[in-house]
């Protein structure tokens, strides 16, 4: 069975090195040389060679979308962030020129710059061949719905391709309300991974759709990964709610837009509950594969997507049509490792 994990992250020292430990600092994230920092950005996350390539090939994962998550260039304004993005995405082009069938990428894009980040994303797809853009978080504590970032949905929804609202580390006044005055490591775990990375994106998602931003872009195609961070557990409660307020300058319910334009990856889950209840929100169409490699295992995520009670045309599904279709992803004779034993 061929498998396409979408959320697979990689990140390139010179992109960390033209942030430096001062910004870093500054948006909450750890400083090299820390144990934070070596759990956020472990040395896997900068390999694209034998080692990546021998860890997907042991789990029977065909391909990988690679992404560059946070800290990236989210971070750094002006040509500065703009230059370094154009570096990731010639960088992350020529490993899939490299790997084909093995690698596809989505673009990294200078969202400070929100006309030269519609741009950039253009030039990714259209001349380098990337997939869309992951976007992580907000950028100086504002989400896409805000005016200034509809140069990038717009560019999105005319080419075609799509947004993976990934998240970030929230800004320091929601740090200091939410996750704060803990003991040790828990106030930044809760701000990221434990639990705030989840919400955020929630609150992402919903922020587009409560906007109105969705029903100006309706072509507009989004991923979330995580089993949908906690969506599908709280659409109905979206539907109702907001049937009764704040709708009128909608054309659409928010619950109604959200699954007519997002789909949603496995990225990071390996809880069948989670699993079913984002299939009887979103249904079997609109979930993807991933890993969320380093930081998730490509044993254990394929271990479970073999082991979902799933007819075979909808393992299919989620193991590579639905990204497929979502992405343009075309199999290539380079793209089909030796699939482990029990894989259909």
């Amino acid at each position: 069975m061929r498998i396409v994990a979408v959320e697979e992250h990689l990140t390139f020292p010179f992109l960390l090195a033209g942030i430096g430990p001062e910004t870093l600092a500054a948006h909450g994230w750890p400083i090299p040389g820390t144990p934070g920092f070596r759990a956020v950005v472990p040395p896997a996350l900068e390999d694209a060679g034998a080692e990546r390539l021998a860890a997907m090939d042991a789990a029977g994962v065909t391909t990988q979308v690679l992404s560059v998550p946070g800290p990236g260039v989210e971070l750094v304004p002006g040509p500065a962030g703009i230059d370094l993005a154009r570096a990731c995405n010639d960088s992350l082009a020529r490993l899939v020129t490299a790997q084909p069938g093995r690698f596809a990428a989505f673009a990294h894009l200078p969202m400070h710059s929100p006309a030269a980040a519609a741009d950039e994303l253009e030039r990714s797809v259209r001349d380098l061949g990337l997939k869309g853009a992951l976007v992580n978080g907000t950028i100086d504590g504002k989400f896409l719905d805000h005016p200034d970032f509809e140069p990038v949905l717009a560019r999105a929804e005319e080419l075609g391709v799509t947004l993976y609202i990934h998240p970030g580390i929230p800004p320091q006044s929601v740090r200091d309300a939410y996750y704060s005055n803990l003991p040790a490591e828990a106030p930044f775990m809760l701000a990221i991974a434990g639990w705030g990375w989840h919400a955020e994106t929630a609150v992402h998602i919903l922020r587009l759709a409560l906007s109105g931003a969705l029903d100006r872009h309706p072509r507009l195609k989004l991923l979330i990964g995580h089993m949908g961070e906690g969506l599908p557990a709280m659409i109905e409660r979206v539907e109702r709610v907001f049937s009764r307020y704040s709708s009128a300058h909608l054309n659409r319910n928010a619950a109604r837009a959200i699954l007519d334009q997002v789909w949603v990856s496995t990225s990071g889950f390996t809880s069948l509950p989670a699993f079913l209840a984002t299939l009887m929100t979103f249904g079997c169409d609109r979930i993807l594969f991933s890993v969320d490699y380093p930081f998730g295992d490509n044993r254990a995520a394929v271990d479970f997507l073999t082991a979902l009670p799933l007819a075979p045309a909808d393992r299919q599904k989620i193991a590579h049509a639905n990204a497929d279709a979502l992405l343009a992803l075309a199999p290539t004779a380079a793209s089909s490792p030796a699939a482990p034993i029990g894989l259909a």
